[in-house]
Protein backbone atom coordinates (compact mmCIF):
# COMPACT_ATOMS: atom_id res chain seq x y z
CA UNK A 1 0.00 0.00 0.00
CA UNK A 2 2.91 1.91 0.62
CA UNK A 3 4.59 1.43 -2.53
CA UNK A 4 1.05 2.51 -4.41
CA UNK A 5 0.61 5.54 -2.26
CA UNK A 6 4.00 6.92 -3.14
CA UNK A 7 3.55 6.41 -6.81
CA UNK A 8 -0.01 7.74 -7.14
CA UNK A 9 2.00 11.23 -4.69
CA UNK A 10 4.73 11.32 -7.47
CA UNK A 11 2.05 11.30 -10.38
CA UNK A 12 -0.52 13.77 -8.95
CA UNK A 13 2.75 16.44 -8.66
CA UNK A 14 4.17 15.11 -12.08
CA UNK A 15 0.55 15.72 -13.28
CA UNK A 16 -0.04 18.91 -11.79
CA UNK A 17 3.49 20.54 -12.84
CA UNK A 18 2.49 19.67 -16.31
CA UNK A 19 -1.06 21.21 -16.34
CA UNK A 20 0.31 25.19 -16.54
CA UNK A 21 2.71 23.62 -19.25
CA UNK A 22 -0.04 22.73 -21.12
CA UNK A 23 -1.97 25.85 -21.17
CA UNK A 24 1.32 27.70 -22.15
CA UNK A 25 1.54 25.58 -24.93
CA UNK A 26 -1.84 26.63 -25.98
CA UNK A 27 -1.10 30.22 -25.24
CA UNK A 28 2.24 30.64 -26.78
CA UNK A 29 1.87 28.33 -29.47
CA UNK A 30 -1.21 30.32 -30.68
CA UNK A 31 0.45 33.56 -30.00
CA UNK A 32 3.51 32.53 -32.35
CA UNK A 33 1.58 30.83 -34.94
CA UNK A 34 2.16 27.17 -34.05
CA UNK A 35 -1.47 26.48 -33.64
CA UNK A 36 -4.56 27.52 -34.85
CA UNK A 37 -6.59 29.57 -32.39
CA UNK A 38 -9.29 27.76 -32.64
CA UNK A 39 -6.91 24.80 -31.57
CA UNK A 40 -5.08 26.70 -28.86
CA UNK A 41 -7.68 28.18 -27.45
CA UNK A 42 -10.83 26.91 -28.36
CA UNK A 43 -9.95 23.26 -28.01
CA UNK A 44 -7.75 23.09 -25.31
CA UNK A 45 -8.44 25.66 -23.02
CA UNK A 46 -11.94 26.33 -23.44
CA UNK A 47 -13.41 23.02 -23.72
CA UNK A 48 -10.95 20.79 -22.54
CA UNK A 49 -9.04 23.39 -20.26
CA UNK A 50 -11.80 22.54 -17.44
CA UNK A 51 -11.11 18.80 -17.72
CA UNK A 52 -7.79 19.06 -17.40
CA UNK A 53 -7.98 20.88 -14.32
CA UNK A 54 -10.27 18.59 -12.77
CA UNK A 55 -8.63 15.46 -14.18
CA UNK A 56 -5.21 16.63 -12.12
CA UNK A 57 -7.45 17.98 -9.13
CA UNK A 58 -9.14 14.74 -9.03
CA UNK A 59 -5.59 12.67 -8.74
CA UNK A 60 -4.32 15.01 -5.86
CA UNK A 61 -7.24 14.75 -4.00
CA UNK A 62 -6.59 10.77 -4.04
CA UNK A 63 -2.97 11.38 -3.52
CA UNK A 64 -4.24 13.28 -0.15
CA UNK A 65 -6.26 10.94 1.21
CA UNK A 66 -3.54 8.39 0.34
CA UNK A 67 -1.21 10.40 2.17
CA UNK A 68 -2.84 11.29 4.87
CA UNK A 69 -4.69 7.58 5.90
CA UNK A 70 -1.79 4.82 4.14
CA UNK A 71 0.66 3.74 7.11
CA UNK A 72 3.31 5.02 7.10
CA UNK A 73 1.96 8.89 6.57
CA UNK A 74 4.24 10.62 4.04
CA UNK A 75 3.47 12.66 0.82
CA UNK A 76 1.10 14.84 2.55
CA UNK A 77 3.05 18.15 1.43
CA UNK A 78 3.88 16.66 -2.37
CA UNK A 79 -0.15 15.81 -2.22
CA UNK A 80 -1.50 19.21 -0.97
CA UNK A 81 1.30 21.16 -3.77
CA UNK A 82 -0.34 19.04 -6.23
CA UNK A 83 -3.82 19.84 -5.09
CA UNK A 84 -2.49 23.61 -4.89
CA UNK A 85 -1.87 24.06 -9.02
CA UNK A 86 -5.30 22.81 -10.55
CA UNK A 87 -7.11 24.56 -7.73
CA UNK A 88 -5.98 27.52 -8.26
CA UNK A 89 -6.46 27.21 -11.81
CA UNK A 90 -10.37 26.33 -11.35
CA UNK A 91 -10.55 29.58 -9.18
CA UNK A 92 -9.26 31.31 -11.89
CA UNK A 93 -11.77 29.99 -14.65
CA UNK A 94 -14.53 30.31 -12.27
CA UNK A 95 -13.60 34.25 -11.92
CA UNK A 96 -13.36 34.39 -15.78
CA UNK A 97 -16.64 32.87 -16.07
CA UNK A 98 -18.34 34.65 -14.26
CA UNK A 99 -17.05 38.02 -15.38
CA UNK A 100 -18.16 36.92 -19.10
CA UNK A 101 -21.50 36.42 -17.28
CA UNK A 102 -21.40 39.92 -16.35
CA UNK A 103 -20.45 41.32 -19.61
CA UNK A 104 -22.63 41.39 -22.82
CA UNK A 105 -21.17 38.87 -25.33
CA UNK A 106 -20.02 41.63 -27.95
CA UNK A 107 -16.69 41.92 -29.80
CA UNK A 108 -17.31 45.22 -31.42
CA UNK A 109 -17.58 48.64 -29.09
CA UNK A 110 -17.98 52.01 -31.16
CA UNK A 111 -18.26 55.55 -29.89
CA UNK A 112 -21.18 56.25 -32.75
CA UNK A 113 -23.68 52.96 -33.30
CA UNK A 114 -25.42 54.62 -36.61
CA UNK A 115 -21.74 55.66 -38.79
CA UNK A 116 -19.28 53.57 -37.43
CA UNK A 117 -15.51 53.82 -38.55
CA UNK A 118 -14.49 51.59 -41.15
CA UNK A 119 -11.66 50.37 -41.49
CA UNK A 120 -9.17 50.37 -44.68
CA UNK A 121 -8.84 47.70 -47.30
CA UNK A 122 -5.46 46.96 -45.74
CA UNK A 123 -6.62 46.40 -42.10
CA UNK A 124 -9.90 44.62 -43.43
CA UNK A 125 -7.10 42.24 -45.58
CA UNK A 126 -5.31 41.20 -42.89
CA UNK A 127 -8.26 40.25 -40.57
CA UNK A 128 -9.73 38.32 -43.79
CA UNK A 129 -6.53 35.88 -43.37
CA UNK A 130 -7.32 35.28 -39.22
CA UNK A 131 -9.60 31.84 -39.70
CA UNK A 132 -12.80 32.44 -38.20
CA UNK A 133 -12.49 36.03 -38.37
CA UNK A 134 -15.65 38.18 -36.52
CA UNK A 135 -17.14 40.37 -39.48
CA UNK A 136 -17.29 44.20 -38.97
CA UNK A 137 -20.91 44.06 -40.10
CA UNK A 138 -21.26 46.39 -36.26
CA UNK A 139 -25.21 47.84 -37.41
CA UNK A 140 -27.00 44.28 -38.36
CA UNK A 141 -25.31 41.94 -35.75
CA UNK A 142 -27.47 40.30 -33.10
CA UNK A 143 -27.27 37.90 -29.95
CA UNK A 144 -28.53 34.37 -29.80
CA UNK A 145 -31.72 35.91 -28.12
CA UNK A 146 -32.58 38.55 -31.19
CA UNK A 147 -31.26 41.51 -29.13
CA UNK A 148 -29.17 43.56 -31.74
CA UNK A 149 -24.86 44.32 -30.15
CA UNK A 150 -25.81 48.20 -30.38
CA UNK A 151 -28.68 47.96 -27.86
CA UNK A 152 -26.31 46.05 -25.28
CA UNK A 153 -23.42 48.44 -25.99
CA UNK A 154 -25.63 51.37 -25.24
CA UNK A 155 -26.78 49.56 -21.99
CA UNK A 156 -23.41 48.03 -20.60
CA UNK A 157 -20.67 50.63 -21.92
CA UNK A 158 -23.08 54.17 -22.11
CA UNK A 159 -20.43 56.35 -21.04
CA UNK A 160 -18.57 55.56 -24.70
CA UNK A 161 -19.39 58.39 -26.53
CA UNK A 162 -17.48 60.78 -29.46
CA UNK A 163 -15.30 63.64 -28.49
CA UNK A 164 -16.40 66.86 -29.54
CA UNK A 165 -13.82 69.42 -29.77
CA UNK A 166 -13.75 73.78 -30.89
CA UNK A 167 -10.25 72.56 -32.35
CA UNK A 168 -10.06 72.65 -36.35
CA UNK A 169 -10.26 69.16 -37.69
CA UNK A 170 -6.35 69.07 -38.42
CA UNK A 171 -5.09 69.85 -35.33
CA UNK A 172 -7.66 67.34 -33.39
CA UNK A 173 -6.13 64.79 -35.96
CA UNK A 174 -2.85 65.57 -34.41
CA UNK A 175 -3.77 65.15 -31.03
CA UNK A 176 -6.08 62.26 -31.91
CA UNK A 177 -2.93 60.53 -33.29
CA UNK A 178 -0.69 61.76 -30.34
CA UNK A 179 -3.00 60.25 -28.12
CA UNK A 180 -2.80 57.13 -29.98
CA UNK A 181 0.77 56.32 -29.60
CA UNK A 182 0.62 57.18 -26.34
CA UNK A 183 -1.55 54.20 -25.52
CA UNK A 184 1.33 52.02 -26.72
CA UNK A 185 -0.98 50.91 -29.91
CA UNK A 186 0.83 49.52 -32.95
CA UNK A 187 -0.04 52.49 -35.69
CA UNK A 188 -1.01 51.49 -38.92
CA UNK A 189 -2.45 53.14 -41.98
CA UNK A 190 -2.75 56.58 -41.27
CA UNK A 191 -4.43 59.69 -43.44
CA UNK A 192 -4.37 63.27 -42.57
CA UNK A 193 -6.92 64.66 -45.06
CA UNK A 194 -9.47 61.65 -45.03
CA UNK A 195 -9.05 62.20 -40.64
CA UNK A 196 -8.35 58.45 -40.29
CA UNK A 197 -5.63 56.16 -38.10
CA UNK A 198 -5.54 52.81 -37.61
CA UNK A 199 -3.56 51.07 -35.06
CA UNK A 200 -3.88 47.40 -33.65
CA UNK A 201 -3.46 46.11 -29.68
CA UNK A 202 -2.41 42.33 -28.85
CA UNK A 203 -2.79 40.61 -26.15
CA UNK A 204 0.42 38.46 -24.35
CA UNK A 205 -1.24 35.13 -23.72
CA UNK A 206 -2.56 33.98 -27.16
CA UNK A 207 -1.57 37.00 -29.09
CA UNK A 208 -5.46 37.83 -29.78
CA UNK A 209 -6.02 41.09 -32.08
CA UNK A 210 -7.69 43.95 -32.15
CA UNK A 211 -8.20 46.29 -34.83
CA UNK A 212 -9.03 50.20 -33.89
CA UNK A 213 -9.79 53.02 -35.97
CA UNK A 214 -10.16 56.68 -34.86
CA UNK A 215 -12.05 59.02 -37.66
CA UNK A 216 -11.55 62.88 -37.10
CA UNK A 217 -14.34 64.61 -38.96
CA UNK A 218 -15.52 68.67 -38.84
CA UNK A 219 -18.37 69.48 -36.98
CA UNK A 220 -19.51 72.78 -36.65
CA UNK A 221 -16.88 75.41 -35.97
CA UNK A 222 -14.59 72.27 -34.57
CA UNK A 223 -14.26 68.87 -34.97
CA UNK A 224 -15.45 65.61 -33.57
CA UNK A 225 -13.50 62.11 -33.09
CA UNK A 226 -15.14 58.94 -33.27
CA UNK A 227 -13.08 55.86 -32.04
CA UNK A 228 -13.63 51.88 -32.79
CA UNK A 229 -12.34 48.77 -31.51
CA UNK A 230 -13.08 45.56 -32.73
CA UNK A 231 -11.57 41.93 -32.09
CA UNK A 232 -10.74 39.52 -34.98
CA UNK A 233 -11.74 36.55 -33.05
CA UNK A 234 -14.29 35.40 -30.24
CA UNK A 235 -17.98 36.33 -29.49
CA UNK A 236 -17.27 38.24 -26.37
CA UNK A 237 -14.03 40.25 -25.49
CA UNK A 238 -14.73 40.42 -21.77
CA UNK A 239 -15.14 44.09 -21.69
CA UNK A 240 -11.48 44.57 -23.14
CA UNK A 241 -12.64 46.82 -26.11
CA UNK A 242 -13.63 49.04 -24.28
CA UNK A 243 -11.84 49.12 -21.63
CA UNK A 244 -9.24 50.04 -24.38
CA UNK A 245 -11.41 53.00 -25.35
CA UNK A 246 -11.15 54.66 -22.14
CA UNK A 247 -8.54 55.53 -21.19
CA UNK A 248 -7.90 57.06 -24.91
CA UNK A 249 -11.01 58.93 -24.83
CA UNK A 250 -9.68 60.32 -21.32
CA UNK A 251 -6.12 61.57 -22.95
CA UNK A 252 -7.96 63.11 -25.64
CA UNK A 253 -10.50 65.02 -23.79
CA UNK A 254 -7.36 66.07 -21.35
CA UNK A 255 -5.36 66.87 -25.16
CA UNK A 256 -8.49 68.78 -26.59
CA UNK A 257 -9.37 70.50 -23.13
CA UNK A 258 -13.47 69.07 -24.30
CA UNK A 259 -15.46 66.28 -22.89
CA UNK A 260 -16.99 63.43 -24.69
CA UNK A 261 -20.81 63.46 -25.79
Amino acid sequence: MAAFRDFIVRLALIVSLLVPVYFLVAALGTKFGLLDWRIGFGLMTFRLGAFVLMGAAGLAILALLLALFATPRRGIVSALVALLIPGLGLGYAAHVRQQAQSIPPIHDISTDLIDPPSFSQATIAARAAVPGVNDLDLLNKRTGEGRAFTELQQEAYADIGPVISTLPSDRAWDEALAAAQAQGWVIGYTDAQAGVIEASASTFWYGFTDDIVIRVRPEGEGSRVDVRSVSRVGGSDLGANAARMRPYLAELQRRLGDTPT
